[in-house]
């Protein structure tokens, strides 16, 4: 019996001895891993389908995969989005790149720097009727054209203009709110738009105008060098935290590849973030957004994320022709490729 109970005590021994061992290591292990980091993202408007990578970059558990805890909120715009950024609020935001150009022309401006392109193409167009008579830029010429407050689409336009033999003494602004701008040209008060491409123009359809009597005028069709929506890093964060930078750039990455791969689900998943999203329109504005602004030929052949510098100064001295430069910018003011991997993880999938 006492031999029994010997026999029996050295086997429990020696299971308890490895599984002591190995609850240590585990212990262990978790003492030494490494927190994680938390990101608080700014979006520079209201959510719509353009976002999508984002979403799921999270919903894949790209970003946890990158040990970030990624938090969104959005603001009223790119000023105040880079506001926040400037500020320390957020570590991250997505803002119009050519904002940003401007931004960094204020003597007090913090040295805020893009580190990923998310629109290789501005979406910036002018959203028309044809049966108005226009069906070509110049067309436009005697026009009425309703532009909401702040829109950042006309501070490229004297250029567009200029490059194609606009008179723009000719071209009539009616400002108006966004709210009412696709009504507007719905109800005929107004001849065109002005807006971003993939919202105006499938706004307009949702509301029933016919596709075939609206007519897209996108500023990149007509010379318009100027990139779109672009990841931008608070200097400090990206300075003592660069690794984490460099995490989210790869999630989203992922997040671009999966929603190229993936539409439905990129545009479902966007929607069910909107108070009454329609997925439908999510995924019409999605396919618009990937046809028009990410999936371009300079992607195609560089892969995402990155840009061309002497085609982003070319967009500098566009903006130039209608904003006077305290100290014009260079491009490497304004973007940072040392968080970018390298072009093998950046080519689409």
């Amino acid at each position: 019996m006492f031999a029994f109970k010997t026999i029996a005590l050295r086997g429990l021994l020696a299971i308890a001895i490895p599984l002591a061992a190995l609850t240590a290591h585990d212990v262990s292990a978790a003492e030494t891993a490494a927190p994680s980091t938390a990101i608080h993202f700014t979006f520079d408007r209201p959510v719509d389908a353009s976002l999508a990578p984002f979403f799921l970059a999270a919903k894949d558990g790209k970003f946890g995969a990158e040990r970030l805890n990624v938090s969104f909120k959005s603001a009223t715009g790119s000023p105040e989005a880079l506001a926040r950024v400037a500020k320390g609020d957020s570590e991250l935001a997505l803002v119009d790149i050519n904002e940003l150009i401007r931004f960094r022309d204020k003597d007090d401006a913090a040295p805020v720097k893009a580190v990923f392109m998310l629109f290789n193409r501005a979406p910036y167009a002018i959203v028309a009727r044809r049966s108005r008579g226009i069906h070509l830029l110049p067309d436009l010429d005697g026009k009425t054209v309703g532009v909401a407050d702040g829109d950042l689409s006309m501070r490229l336009w004297p250029a567009l203009a200029q490059q194609n033999g606009i008179n723009v003494s000719q071209v009539k602004f009616h400002k108006i709110s966004a709210a009412v701008r696709e009504p507007l040209l719905s109800a005929g008060q107004v001849d065109a738009v002005a807006g971003f491409s993939y919202l105006s123009a499938v706004n307009l359809r949702d509301r029933g105008v016919p596709g075939g009597d609206l007519v897209v005028l996108r500023y990149a069709d007509y010379g318009c060098e100027a990139y779109g929506f672009a990841v931008v890093a608070n200097p400090a964060f990206a300075a003592t935290k660069p690794d984490a930078v460099k995490g989210f750039v790869r999630a989203l990455i992922a997040g671009v590849n999966a929603t190229i791969k993936e539409p439905a689900r990129a545009a479902d998943e966007a929607a069910s973030r909107i108070d009454d999203g329609d997925r439908d329109l999510e995924r019409e504005r999605l396919r618009s957004v990937l046809i028009d602004n990410i999936l371009t030929d300079e992607v195609k052949r560089n892969g995402l994320g990155g840009i061309d510098p002497a085609r982003l100064d070319r967009s500098i001295d566009q903006i130039a022709q209608d904003f006077k430069f305290r100290k014009r910018p260079a491009a490497g003011d304004i973007f940072d490729d040392r968080f970018l991997p390298p072009v093998a993880g950046r080519l689409i999938n």
